[in-house]
């Protein structure tokens, strides 16, 4: 017979391991805080993290799969996406989505909390780049984050590790850019170069999605965990949250969650409760969390919860080239970027803009899955080793993201016909890519096109926006200073249950043009600060 778990009574209890839910752990923690983490996942199996043995291509697929609807990882949930032009992507494990994301690290820019202000659409932040800045530069040593720092469209950035290597095709593309006239910067990653904070130098594998063998890119069940456990954080995995409790005062008393290795149901009390369970699993939280009176779940009261749904249109242009550019190595995140179409311009038919990655195209299985593109890109067939022998090692990316203005027909709901294996209901997707990001999409992969042909690129391959291209889920909790119009305060506090806090990209009121992970811990960091700051006066349930 299993023993019966501790109970559950602290000062903070945090929903989601993940970069946000850890973040906020150890701001808690630091200050004192008594602090137990709930995870619905497991500890991932690093014993299929084998990209330094020949059956790594075969295995990874499996292994490693980000995409919710092909796998069957123990934390899962239905999902429903057949009315979503893209599939939103995560990891459901101690870690949360660092796990399977590429390990991109990039701040957002000023302008992305001044859109309203500036462009004159969706909203402006409560926040600013300046009340981050401290929480980005301890956040950034806590993920070992590479680069070059001096960027002029970050303003005082600090000194990073030292970069990932350009490459061979990242120099030649890199020399393209300066000849055009257009800005490019090494690339930044949360990938260690050098050893530190327990982490290890990268290998450039190109196999930073599917498991870090070196232990070089930053997941928190690596940079964060372990010493938070024994710093006396308690983590509890296979702990399904099905419920936020709430008492007479309308205050948050805990979570109920369910032992989803015993089946049984448990309450954990808490102070306060935060939540970081991506912009997915948080409105599916917050709808779930049905009390009477609040039939349409708790902190809703704006009618926002779920709605407002963005995740970031993506593209990629893919240069061929006649000379041996080495391009099954580097980092996947990205060897440099380009923030040169970020800003809007009047003489566009879009606002806002995208940031693109430039990526190795990576290892021999890698290059045959990404190909074909469209039947005129037809790698398979009688001429394969000749047109395999044409692109392996000699072809480099730009991974194009486009900022996503919100919408809020596009949502998340309950699925109340298909529940997950404890009865809570599964959720649907409903998302369509705006036109503003259509017309930004078409504007930035014909630049692109240009940038690899400056580059030497005899040929140049447009791969369309794929359907699992869902890394970004955000906007489903809008962040905002009036109740009617907003989910959460500037600090993540829900306007309508003082002692909850949602510190995930749930909360962001625009998408910006760039990988979010770097503003979402950043933002847990700011918000945690805030609530160690205040604890003194926090109400809290009877």
């Amino acid at each position: 017979m299993a023993d019966t778990p501790k109970p559950i009574d602290c000062d903070v209890l945090v929903v989601g391991s993940g970069p946000s839910g850890a973040v906020f752990a150890k701001r808690a923690a630091e200050a004192g805080m008594r602090v137990v983490c709930l995870e619905q996942g497991d500890w991932v199996d690093y014993s299929k993290a084998i990209s330094d043995k020949p059956g790594f291509e075969l295995t990874a697929p499996r292994d490693w799969q980000y995409v919710p609807t092909k796998r069957d990882n123990s934390g899962d949930y239905p999902i429903s996406v057949d009315d979503s032009d893209i599939i939103p992507l995560y990891w459901n494990g101690v870690g949360g989505s660092s796990i399977s994301w590429a390990a991109n690290w990039m701040r957002n820019l000023p302008s992305d909390f001044r859109v309203r202000t500036l462009d004159g659409v969706a909203d402006d932040w409560p926040i600013s780049y300046q009340d981050l800045m401290p929480h980005y530069a301890r956040t950034e040593r806590e993920f070992v984050v590479s680069g070059v720092a001096g960027d002029p469209m970050y303003p005082g950035q600090d000194e990073l590790l030292p970069p990932v290597d350009l490459t061979r095709a990242g120099r030649r593309v890199a020399a393209a850019q300066n000849r055009l006239g257009w800005h490019w910067w090494p690339g930044t990653n949360a990938i260690a170069t050098v050893p530190r904070n327990g982490m290890e130098p990268c290998q450039q594998r190109t196999a930073c999605m599917w498991g870090c063998v070196e232990k070089a890119k930053a997941s928190t069940d690596r940079t964060h965990w372990p010493a938070l456990i024994a710093q006396g954080v308690r983590l509890v995995p296979n702990a399904r949250v099905v419920r936020i409790e709430l008492d007479r005062q309308g205050l948050a008393r805990g979570a109920v969650y369910i032992d989803r290795t015993t089946g049984e149901e448990h309450l954990a009390k808490a102070s306060v409760v935060v939540i970081a369970a991506n912009g997915i699993g948080t409105p599916r939280l917050l709808l779930s969390s049905r009390v009477p009176g609040k039939e349409d779940g708790i902190a809703n009261r704006s009618g926002l919860v779920g709605k407002r749904l963005m995740l970031h249109p993506t593209a990629a242009v893919v240069g061929l080239f006649d000379q041996p550019l080495e391009s099954y190595r580097g980092a996947w995140g990205q060897v440099a970027y380009t923030l040169q179409f970020y800003e809007t311009s009047k003489d566009r038919d879009f606002v806002r803009g995208s940031k693109w990655s430039l990526q190795p195209t990576g290892s021999p299985a890698q290059i045959a899955r990404r190909w074909p593109w469209g039947d005129e890109n037809q790698l398979w067939g009688e001429t394969f080793h000749e047109e395999f022998a044409r692109r392996f090692g000699r072809s480099v990316s730009w991974g194009i993201i486009c900022e996503d203005l919100p919408d809020v027909e596009n949502h998340v709901e309950l699925d109340t016909a298909a529940p997950d294996d404890t009865g809570m209901p599964g959720v649907k997707i409903h998302y369509k890519t705006g036109e503003n990001s259509k017309r930004m999409l078409k504007f930035m992969t014909e630049r692109a096109k240009e940038s690899l042909i400056e580059a030497g690129a005899y040929r140049t391959v447009t791969a369309p926006q794929s359907r699992e291209s869902g890394w970004h889920i955000l906007g489903t909790a809008k962040m905002g200073d009036d109740p009617k119009d907003s989910v959460v305060d500037r600090y993540g506090r829900a306007h309508d249950v003082t002692n909850l806090f949602i510190v995930d990209g749930s909360v962001w009121p625009t998408s910006a043009g760039v990988n979010p992970t770097a503003t979402i811990a950043a933002f847990a960091s700011w918000s945690a600060a805030h609530v160690v700051a205040s604890r003194a006066n926090q109400r809290m349930a009877s």
